[in-house]
């Protein structure tokens, strides 16, 4: 009787100080702990301009169960490690980063849970070693995208979890050029059992994550799940109506009891001025995430482009067929079938 197979999945760059402390970390649990699975360790490099893909290269000769996925550029942290996960082809997943800020030793808890019955087994942060202005920062967001969404968001998720193969199935049949995992596991998922642990600092190198990436994942977020920011703008828009209405014939009564007395000025109209032309902007820069959101799906453009893949061997069976690949693989073929008939 075969083995079970478990694929961890690593989104990487620059982190040439980390892959192979890492993998070889991974590879200890897996034999020591859980020798009664197969594995494999699948890391998806997005374009690093350090030694890294070196250094899996190095990694991928050495050791057959690695295997490697090079990008050919940078596509961002929300679709390379999805474009990773859908390539992994074991009874379950294990996503993780690779700066041993999700620890190693979880993958034990998070398989013996799925040995239970659970199809997804999440780690959620109780307690972090980075900055505390981030942490601080990322629980307002938590909260916030809960309030507004009508999905239950796992807050303190950063995606270190197992997938059963079945979810993981329906990853794969997702055709969403921006797809944002947390909204998938509480829309789509099945139920799951989450496992507190304490985040680590980063082993080495420095974090790639900055204001912009940090604001485009937020707003992916908002933009995917939540109608609450759009139908604040109408709400608003009602409210404010109504108070001008209101003040409008407040002034006329001034006015017409105290005619000469009475002088309205400019601040007021300035102060009205500038206020509904901010509340103006701040709406009309919602409803432009929202169309850009829109505008990405639309075009429907793939999640990555491969430059190069290492030790995945169709022969083994350890792809099954991709349809981005194989409609791929089919054009090439026609044109070279064609390219024979005219020779």
């Amino acid at each position: 009787m075969s083995k079970k197979k478990i694929s961890v999945v690593i989104p990487t760059y620059n982190e040439e100080g980390n892959v192979v402390p890492l993998s070889n970390a991974i590879v200890n649990v897996m034999e020591k702990d859980l020798p009664e699975y197969d594995y494999e360790i699948l890391f998806i490099d997005n374009h690093s301009k350090d030694n890294t893909k070196t250094l899996l290269r190095g990694l991928c000769k050495e050791n057959p169960r690695i295997k490697a996925i090079f990008n050919a550029r940078n596509f961002g942290q929300t679709r390379s490690p999805v474009y990773g996960m859908k390539q992994a082809y074991g009874d379950c997943v294990i996503r993780m980063c690779a700066d041993f800020q999700d620890p190693v030793e979880m993958i034990v808890p998070f398989v013996r849970e799925w040995e239970k019955g659970s199809r997804i087994v999440v780690g959620v942060k109780k307690s972090s070693k980075e900055k505390r202005l981030m942490y601080f920062v990322r629980t307002v967001y938590y909260k916030l995208i809960r309030k507004i969404t009508d999905i239950d968001h796992i807050e303190h998720f950063t995606g270190f979890g197992l997938y059963d193969k079945a979810f993981v199935d329906v990853v794969r049949e997702l055709q969403d050029p921006m797809p944002y995992l947390r909204g998938i596991i509480a829309e789509l998922g099945f139920d799951y059992t989450a496992i507190p642990y304490t985040q680590q600092r980063r082993k080495a190198g420095k974090s790639k994550n900055n204001f912009y990436s940090l604001y485009d994942y937020a707003m992916n977020g908002i933009t995917s799940y939540s109608k609450v920011v759009m139908r604040m703008a109408t709400f608003f828009g009602f409210f404010v109506a109504g108070c001008s209405f209101i003040a409008g014939i407040v002034y006329l009564i001034l006015k017409l009891i105290y005619w000469n007395r009475f002088s309205a000025g400019v601040a007021p109209l300035l102060i009205g001025v500038f206020f509904l032309g901010s509340l103006q902007l701040f709406f009309i820069g919602f409803l432009g995430e929202y169309v850009l959101s829109i505008n990405t799906r639309v075009l429907n453009r793939p999640l990555v482009v491969e430059e190069e893949r290492l030790n995945f061997d169709a022969m083994t069976g350890d792809i099954e067929s991709d349809p981005e690949r194989e409609e791929n693989r089919t054009a090439e073929d026609d044109k070279t079938a064609q390219e024979e008939r005219h020779a």
